[in-house]
């Protein structure tokens, strides 16, 4: 079942159940994706990494205006908006630790040194590919990128 056959079949059990939080929170993204899909030239089907990565986008503004209401006294609100966040986190895949990230890095310099290939601060490239192809929205890009630098440095 794909993320958003699931997500479809989530707005009926949050209806049975009454969860007014849960159905608005998934009605929304669902949303979301519906006009991701429609804009452009043509319309485009999202497979799961692209749904994926919009379900951690919500979640991510989500959080970061349950910080804006919290700073500005608005408790309420800012709980509020953390519950939606937590929903739709709850469709994300489990993140990744930092040592995972860190094994699986070190996994793909062992393979491209296995290839014959030498690495340097110049094969970044390369190693990102093999890692990111892993990783995919488990686990912060920006720190990854840290990660592999030091690395091969």
């Amino acid at each position: 079942m794909s993320l958003k056959e699931r997500l479809h079949g989530d707005v009926v059990v949050h209806m049975k159940n009454r969860n007014k939080v849960a159905l608005t929170t998934v009605r929304n993204v669902l949303g979301e994706i519906e006009t991701r899909e429609k804009s452009g030239k043509t319309p485009i089907e999202l497979d799961d990494t692209q749904v994926t990565s919009l379900l951690q986008k919500e979640a991510a503004k989500r959080r970061d205006t349950a910080r804006i209401y919290s700073e500005a006294g608005e408790s309420d609100r800012a709980a509020a908006e953390i519950a939606e966040a937590e929903i739709i986190e709850a469709y994300l895949p489990r993140a990744l630790t930092r040592d995972e990230v860190e094994a699986i890095v070190d996994e793909a310099i062992t393979a491209l040194k296995a290839e014959g290939q030498e690495l340097s601060m110049r094969s970044i490239g390369a190693v990102m590919k093999l890692v990111t192809a892993r990783v995919a929205g488990r686990f912060d890009g920006k720190t990854v990128s840290e990660i592999v630098r030091g690395r091969l440095a």
